[in-house]
């Protein structure tokens, strides 16, 4: 399945081993994620190299591609929540997942588009069965 996996770059990066967590158990369980690199330690170097319309192309292009969008919500991003609207405005199926006790935008928490899909974990475990359960109930 090609998925595309959304996290804060610019915005902090507390839930970088979260995002390891996540994206590993993705590739390991066989998905093509285009956007794996973002949860490096060293993506913000990474992407100072590419133009803002660069990234904002190709992640566009990025998201029409994929079959599911998981966003990891807890650190606030614009770039995420811009993606995860755009998603759901092709009518693609997208998990916003966050760390329990976490403020997330009730931009997030407050939407009932059928499409979108919310799950609080309490350690990186639960995180990546949260991601592996939305893949399951979706396919």
């Amino acid at each position: 399945m090609n998925l595309y996996f959304a996290c804060s770059i610019t915005g902090g990066r507390a839930f970088e081993s979260v995002y390891q967590a996540i994206t590993r158990a993705l590739l390991e369980d066989g998905h093509e994620v285009p956007t794996a690199h973002l949860s490096d330690s060293g993506v913000k170097a990474l992407e100072l190299i590419v133009s803002p319309r660069q990234v904002y192309e190709r992640d566009m292009a990025w998201i029409r591609a994929c079959d599911a969008l998981i966003a990891e919500v807890s650190t606030p991003s614009h770039g995420v929540g811009y993606e995860v609207a755009f998603a759901l405005s092709l009518g693609k199926p997208v998990l916003c997942c966050y760390l329990e006790g976490q403020p997330v935008s009730k931009m997030i928490t407050g939407n009932s588009h059928p499409n979108l899909h919310l799950a609080t974990y309490r350690n990186v475990n639960e995180a990546v069965e949260a991601v592996r359960a939305f893949l399951t109930a979706q396919w």
